[in-house]
């Protein structure tokens, strides 16, 4: 029986936006395919973008069909989105168990920034018990993604009367209520998406803010990367000061700043952290080809540097596994995948409360990594990046099986791919 390692999908626009559904959805905890679910925003210069959900092929079409004509995933539902998203995501797994006031437990939230937060209700083909029909679905098959809220508060920041564009936003787990989003107004706003309400809105950096991150396992901490090319740490509890964490040095042939102007830096343009050891954050500058990895702990400057891309590097995701690895994508048609176990934290000993003391002290030197685990080489740019949970292995109506664990799930132009790793 053959091993499926490679799944594709052709989208009728240029995509850029993308998220891997954390859980199975509502109803279909037992069925493994229900996990290969995509949410997929488009890029285009209008105001015509589309969101839509993937999903796989072989629910839909009939056994006796010819399978080599048909794309691995199809579109099980799309919405008219405007101007394209900058992000999108799908609820955290620990959505299914909160309280929601206004939710139906059958259905799944997505959220996506644009000129707005905007949070979307999606509701599947309800369990199959209750289909009695074979064959072909009718189109739609109770697929619904409907707008449930748009958010966009009054800017702090002068001349502003309506919020600004939003760059990128970030859901928190422990509590799915609370989204953080970045704004090119030069501020984060943290929202109760339960009750439509911003809980604060704080001016973070002297310039655009291009993304955010929860600290994983807080309600209060998150942390920013911005065009002034500085990472900051937020804590609700205390935001009369932030702190920053790096700063990316000065270009070396920089013409000498005026005593008025801060020195030119370059911006950073994205911040994930580790969520298996969240000492450990990742970060790229804006046309740079390398990634630094930071700890929480030893601030100011990387503890290791990722050099394989010969080109800008455009997205990273971390996976969710025990061990650190991190996916990076770039226009050089490369995506790298890294294992930092051996750089992080003896391999021996588990994750655990001695964790730190196995980490890089303040006054090691920076290690400088050039040698990914793995390669994937596509046939154009990879502009986004998008890593599944942990997925059983399952048989496909096509007789091929898939083996358990993590797929990634990369973007470039309007084809998608889904790599086992």
């Amino acid at each position: 029986m053959t091993q499926t390692t490679l799944l594709q999908y052709e989208a009728p626009w240029p995509v850029h936006a993308i998220d891997w559904c954390k859980s199975p959805s509502p109803g279909h905890q037992s069925r493994p395919r229900s996990a290969f679910r995509l949410a997929i925003a488009s890029f285009t210069e209008d105001y015509r973008n589309r969101i839509a959900v993937v999903g796989l092929q072989d629910e839909r079409v009939l056994v006796e069909d010819d399978y080599t004509d048909y794309p691995d995933f199809v579109t099980l539902v799309e919405a008219n989105h405007g101007y394209p998203a900058t992000n999108l995501q799908w609820q955290p797994a620990t959505a299914t168990g909160f309280p929601w006031t206004g939710k139906s437990p059958s259905t799944e939230l997505l959220a996506t920034t644009s000129d707005a937060l905007r949070v979307w209700e999606y509701s599947g083909d309800a369990p199959l018990a209750s289909s009695a029909y074979v064959g072909r679905q009718p189109s739609g098959g109770g697929h619904r993604l409907t707008l449930k809220t748009g958010l966009s508060g009054q800017s702090k920041v002068q001349n502003q009367a309506s919020g600004a564009p939003l760059t990128s936003f970030s859901w928190n787990e422990k509590s799915p209520n609370l989204i953080v989003t970045s704004s090119i107004d030069t501020t984060c706003t943290v929202w109760n998406i339960d009750t439509a309400t911003a809980i604060t809105q704080l001016i973070a950096h002297d310039r655009e803010v291009y993304d955010v991150a929860w600290l994983p396992g807080s309600t209060d901490i998150f942390v920013s990367v911005g065009a002034d090319g500085s990472l900051r740490a937020f804590d609700l509890r205390s935001l009369e000061h932030s702190t920053i964490l790096y700063e990316t040095p000065a270009p070396k042939n920089a013409p000498p700043a005026s005593t008025a102007s801060r020195l030119p830096t370059s911006p950073l343009l994205r911040i994930a952290f580790n969520p298996t050891d969240s000492n450990y954050m990742s970060t790229f500058h804006m046309d740079g080809t390398d990634v630094q990895i930071l700890d929480m702990r030893s601030p100011g400057q990387p503890v290791i540097e990722l050099r394989g891309h010969r080109s800008q590097v455009n997205a990273m995701g971390w996976s969710t596994t025990d061990r650190p690895l991190l996916a990076t994508a770039s226009d050089d048609c490369q995506v790298l995948l890294w294992d930092l176990a051996a750089y992080t934290q003896s391999a021996t000993s588990p994750r655990a409360a001695n964790a730190r003391l196995n980490s890089p002290r303040p006054d090691v030197k920076k290690r400088v990594v050039s040698d990914p685990i793995m390669a994937y080489s596509a046939s154009s740019e990879v502009t986004n990046l998008a890593w599944s949970p942990q997925i059983p292995g399952m048989t496909m109506n096509t007789g091929h099986t898939t083996a358990p664990g993590e797929w990634l799930a990369i973007t470039g132009g309007k084809s998608i791919k889904a790599l086992k790793v």
